[in-house]
């Protein structure tokens, strides 16, 4: 029988007046110069260049030039950035609230209560309540607790491990989870007629309404008093389809982009959404699954909400679609299904630690 591994909280690290960081939360010397403090980060990205912002609400217009103009705002920041804010995506602010409050009152619970819902990954029990183990390509541990869980479809999710408090957790979350689902079917239908495709191909062929699932992690980012040694989340592409992003307004993501790391600004009323590597897959390397990693800083705890659309383990199969494949554009990517991705990405981290 597997032994549970004990996992420290980053949390109760932060909070026992540290001044200096344990050295498995130290970055390796060569991602270190560019590290930094969030909030410096961004008051220093203002004139640099800007991750898009694109009001989806265009597309629901009677006018075609103004449709067509949503369409090719999310085909070039997709193909150009692999990430985008979202505004107009009809999600009701209050909801957004909802959802955010409930997440920061539960990691607002004594850390015991939390530890009720603790995760086991030595057992591959992922959902619940949890903490970075080493087993990353650096081999160090990142500056965050979480939370994690399926919320859609219904129909799968374990209710048992959600959590019960605050009581209206579970509402929120199900209320949420069914606005998002309508969002992300937008989101596939700007995305497919970019490639010139039905609006509803890219989605029928990334899983459809059954088998694409969304993944909530809810990422609690403490302060931390080295914040130019360490990251909230270290640099890596999602192996989803889609994700989709909230925050607290307070300021970490970086996206790689034209061989810069670049800080996302605070748009209110915005979701974020990443292009994964799965839709990378599908689209032949059109659209781009965008490298991206978390700061943290010395004065604001950061909590994000990003939810993964991800399609069912062994029931889709991922190839660049037949439509965008040529002699000139040769198929880029063997199939596979996303767990045999998602091994392969693991396996070529762990080599990766190995040659280190």
């Amino acid at each position: 029988m597997a032994t549970k591994v004990f996992v420290p909280r980053v949390e109760s690290l932060a909070s026992s007046g540290i001044d200096q960081i344990p050295t498995e939360y130290v970055r390796p010397e060569s991602e270190r110069d560019h590290l930094g403090d969030a909030l410096e980060a961004e008051k220093k990205s203002v004139n640099g260049p800007q991750i898009p912002i694109i009001d989806i609400k265009m597309f629901d217009s009677e006018d075609e030039a103004v449709r067509k103009q949503c369409v090719e705002e999310v085909r070039s920041a997709a193909v150009n950035w692999g990430v985008m804010h979202i505004v107009g995506h009809g999600i009701p602010a209050e909801l957004i609230d909802r959802l955010r409050e409930a997440g920061k009152r539960f990691f607002d619970l004594p850390l015991e209560e939390k530890e009720k819902y603790a995760n086991d990954q030595s057992s591959g029990m992922i959902q619940g309540y949890g903490s970075k183990l080493a087993n990353n390509a650096s081999g160090q541990l990142e500056w965050e607790d979480y939370f994690f869980h399926l919320m859609f479809p219904q129909n799968q999710t374990n209710l048992s491990i959600w959590p019960r408090y605050p009581p209206d957790y579970t509402e929120v979350t199900k209320e949420f989870a069914k606005e998002l689902r309508v969002v992300m079917t937008k989101m596939f239908n700007l995305l497919s007629l970019g490639l010139g495709l039905p609006a509803e191909k890219l989605e029928a062929e990334a899983g459809g309404m059954e088998n694409i699932l969304l993944q909530m992690k809810i990422n609690y980012y403490p302060k931390c008093p080295q914040p130019s040694l360490a990251v909230g989340v270290e640099a890596h592409t999602d192996v989803s389809h889609l994700s989709f992003i909230l925050h607290n307004n307070v300021p970490g993501l970086q996206v790689f982009y034209d061989g810069k790391w670049v800080t996302a600004k605070c748009v209110p009323d915005s979701i974020v959404v990443h292009v994964g590597d799965s839709l990378e897959i599908l689209t032949n390397g059109l659209y781009k699954s965008v490298l991206h990693r978390g700061l943290v800083n010395k004065e604001k705890v950061r909590i994000s909400w990003a939810v993964f659309a991800e399609p069912d383990k062994e029931k889709v199969l991922l190839r660049p679609l037949p439509e965008l494949v040529s002699d000139d554009a040769p198929p880029k990517y063997e199939p596979r299904t996303f767990a045999q991705h998602v091994r392969q990405k693991l396996f070529k981290k762990e080599q990766e630690a190995a040659a280190k």
